[in-house]
Parts: structure tokens; C-alpha cells; sequence
């Protein structure tokens, strides 16, 4: 097991973590907003011990690679995981994104995914096709909403990240939810790790990034795994959307779910993941 850090064009520093052997089918995994590698710590561990090569990066600004205050958008995203795959010297890769994850990979895929570098794509709660609502996307979410993000975090970032999940992110608000402290305190954490100047500029990248012709353009097997509870990105306006948009896409939705079901539920999510990318 290793880690380390590669330098990205910009001369960015991106750290990353690459478990199991370097002969194994290699699967990326790529963290929401504001989160970092750790977020993927259930499935790492998992994949690993089914003999996968298992690599998960922090994206620029967040935990524990630099915290530039440029580049803060989806294409340096993708050209980040370029320049990290080609380190590494990945091929047939799976690539695996959670939210704002799920479009990093998108752009990824569909940008950089030529020459046998990906095998399959898998967006978890992710962002495409597009959040923000518009007169295209009527289903959308209101650019207020996004502003209240940043106002929420200018203001008092601790606070504000500690809302979102205590609250809407693990569905820990419902009635009923059994609350984990230590998931809650974990996302903290993460969050609080990166650069603020970074997660003020990803919500616009999150947000506002149109993903329709990314989707279009991908021609590799893509699964998508959304809540049916998701809060905070609503299943009416990406999943059931994407799908319609993929040329060989498979769409697995879970009722009750929340958006962070990666963590709350790695007992379903890992083994559904892994029967994809056995198929």
C-alpha cells in the first residue's frame, strides 16, 4: 500500500493513495464536494480484499493536495485525473464518482477515456446531466440555493459543514434515522481539511457545469446508483435524466436512500458495485 503526491500541469500538488497490486484491474474512486479520499474508505478496503488495485486522489483544494485557489473547475478536474492516471499508468481502469465526483468522472470519461485508459464508469448521487435550474432544465434547482451555499460557507464554514452532515447529506434529518456521530464528525473533518477558497469556487462547478454532451460522448458501460431520498442531489433532475442521455448506461436506484448511501449503506452499495464491474 502506498500514497504520495504527483504534480499537475499548473504545477498543483495532488495527493493521492494506491492500495493492492500494481497487476490488478485498477478502480478509481473520486470524492464529492467537500470531501477527500477518506470518503471512500468502505469501499477501498473492500475492493482491495476482492484483489482489486484500488486508487482514490484528493481533488485540487480539498484534504490533503494543495489548496489552490485556480483551477477550481470541472475541465482542470478531469485534467488532474489525466495526469494522475497517466502516472500511475492506469489502464482498463473502472472509474467511481460520488456527486461532484460522479461529473469529474463524466468530463473525465468522455475527454480522456480513449486508448483503453477506461473500462467502465460508475456516478453515484452524481450531478449530471446538470443542477442548476434554467429554462432548459426547468426541474432544476434555483440558482439561490447555490448562493445560499456560499453565503453559508462564507460566513461560518464550520458551521455550515456541520449542517449539511448532521442534517440532508446522510438523510440524518429524516424520522426515524439512526445517526452516527462519527459519520458526522468524519465528513467534518474532511471538510475542514481543504481550502475554503476551493470549495466556495466548486459550487459553481458543481452546480452550474452542464454535463448533457459529457454523458453523450461516453461510450463505455456506465452504471448509475441514486437514492431515491437524495436531498441533496434530487434523483428527478440527474439519474433518471442521465440515463436517458448514455449509450450503454444501466440506472440502479434505492428507495429510502440518502446521498451519502456510499457510506451509510456500503453493506448494498459495495456488492452492487462489484457485480457491475464483474459483468
Amino acid at each position: 500500500m502506498s500514497s504520495g503526491f504527483v504534480t499537475a500541469a499548473d504545477g498543483t500538488q495532488i495527493f493521492y493513495k494506491d492500495w493492492g497490486s500494481k497487476s490488478a484491474q485498477p478502480i478509481v474512486f473520486h470524492h464529492g464536494w467537500p470531501l477527500s479520499a477518506d470518503d471512500w474508505d468502505a469501499q477501498m478496503i473492500f475492493f482491495e480484499a476482492q484483489g482489486y488495485r484500488v486508487i482514490a486522489h484528493d481533488r485540487r483544494g480539498h484534504g490533503r493536495s494543495a489548496q489552490t485557489d485556480t483551477g477550481n473547475e470541472m475541465d482542470t478536474y478531469a485534467a488532474d485525473v489525466d495526469t494522475l492516471s497517466t502516472h500511475l499508468g492506469l489502464a482498463n481502469a473502472v472509474h467511481v464518482g460520488h456527486s461532484t465526483g460522479g461529473g469529474e468522472v463524466a468530463r473525465y470519461v468522455a475527454q480522456y477515456g480513449g486508448k483503453n485508459k477506461v473500462a467502465k464508469a460508475v456516478l453515484i448521487g452524481a450531478v449530471p446531466p446538470i443542477m442548476l435550474k434554467s429554462d432548459a432544465n426547468p426541474g432544476g434547482l434555483p440558482l439561490e440555493v447555490f448562493d445560499g451555499f456560499r453565503a453559508a460557507q462564507a460566513a461560518n464554514r464550520a458551521q455550515f459543514f456541520l449542517d449539511v452532515a448532521s442534517g440532508p447529506f446522510y438523510g440524518f434529518n429524516r424520522p426515524g434515522a439512526q445517526v452516527s456521530e462519527g459519520v458526522v464528525r468524519n465528513w467534518w473533518r474532511q471538510g475542514m481539511m481543504g481550502g475554503t477558497k476551493a470549495h466556495y469556487d466548486c459550487i459553481k462547478a458543481f452546480s452550474e457545469t452542464d454535463f448533457t454532451e459529457d454523458l453523450k460522448a461516453i461510450t463505455v458501460p456506465v452504471l448509475l446508483m441514486h437514492g431515491e431520498d437524495d436531498q441533496i442531489v434530487p434523483i428527478a433532475d440527474s439519474a433518471l435524466l442521465g440515463i436517458k442521455l448514455l449509450k450503454h448506461g444501466t440506472l440502479k436506484t434505492y428507495p429510502g436512500y440518502p446521498h451519502g448511501m456510499a457510506t451509510t449503506h456500503a453493506d448494498v452499495i459495495n456488492p452492487d458495485l462489484l457485480a457491475f464491474i464483474k459483468a
